[in-house]
């Protein structure tokens, strides 16, 4: 008997199948405040969330900044974002699909994600640098397949950032 999978069917069975150790298909909802600040000058943050696993390599998940600069000249500054740049950044192309986005106002902010991911323990990291401003980072922590949400709460860039895992 001859068994002959084509990319349609691979899909249709289920990346699991083919993808062991990968936890079931999870969505990731982050919900992010930017504070409005009462500042002379003020510049709307650079933002960066990406995820961190033990032992593994960080992926991006969104980048915000200034896309709609002339020249694409809006890059020159998301080395500002300092620790998503050290892990991630510098070996990404800009403006990257489904990544960057432009920067958001001051306001609480719906972002939904649906990363494979293996079970384990990782690390969502939410880092905000802004022009004549200060940095803040934020580290969330949860594991799959467990999930759950995780709270934290920045004290300058960033506000409230809410994390839930859902299955």
């Amino acid at each position: 008997m001859q068994l002959r999978i084509t990319g349609l069917t691979a899909t249709a069975l289920g990346a699991g199948l083919f993808a062991p150790g990968m936890a079931a298909a999870q969505t990731l909802d982050v919900t992010l405040t930017i504070p409005r600040l009462t500042v002379a000058e003020y510049h709307r943050p650079y933002v960066a969330i990406w995820l961190e696993k033990e032992g593994g390599p960080a992926k991006t998940l969104a980048v915000f900044y200034d896309s709609d600069m002339k020249n694409n000249e809006g890059t020159k500054w998301l080395r500002d974002i300092r620790q998503w740049w050290r892990v991630s950044g510098r070996t990404m192309k800009f403006p990257a699909a489904g990544v960057t986005g432009a920067t958001k106002a001051p306001g609480t902010h719906k972002l939904s994600f649906k990363p494979q991911l293996a079970p384990g323990n990782y690390t969502l990291v939410v880092e905000a640098a802004r022009e004549v401003g200060g940095r803040e980072l934020l580290r969330l922590p949860f594991a799959l397949p467990k999930g759950g949400t995780a709270r934290a709460a920045g004290t300058s860039e960033l506000g409230a950032v809410t994390l839930t895992v859902k299955r």
